[in-house]
């Protein structure tokens, strides 16, 4: 019957794994286990010292981008003007 034939080869495929198995629980035992570097998710907290800093190159950026702005409206309002 076919139905053997089955059952053979499955009792034959469980030892095969059970061999396998049997190596890697071996190989684990033996090997070194080296930590993973988890990442740390959620916001980050900065101290007050960070957040001065953050907040002082904020307002520094936000000066020069308001200059740049005001250099570009001067020099529109010139063309427009002269033309």
């Amino acid at each position: 019957m076919e139905l053997n034939k089955i059952l053979a080869e499955l009792y034959e495929e469980k030892i095969r794994l059970d061999k396998v198995i049997a190596s890697l629980e071996q190989l684990a035992e033996h090997s070194i286990s080296i930590p993973v570097a988890t990442s740390r998710r959620g916001r980050k907290f900065m101290s007050p010292q960070e957040r001065q800093q953050v907040s002082e190159r904020m307002r520094k950026y936000w000066a020069d981008r308001k200059a740049a702005d005001r250099a570009t409206e001067t020099r529109v309002f010139a063309a427009a003007s002269a033309a």
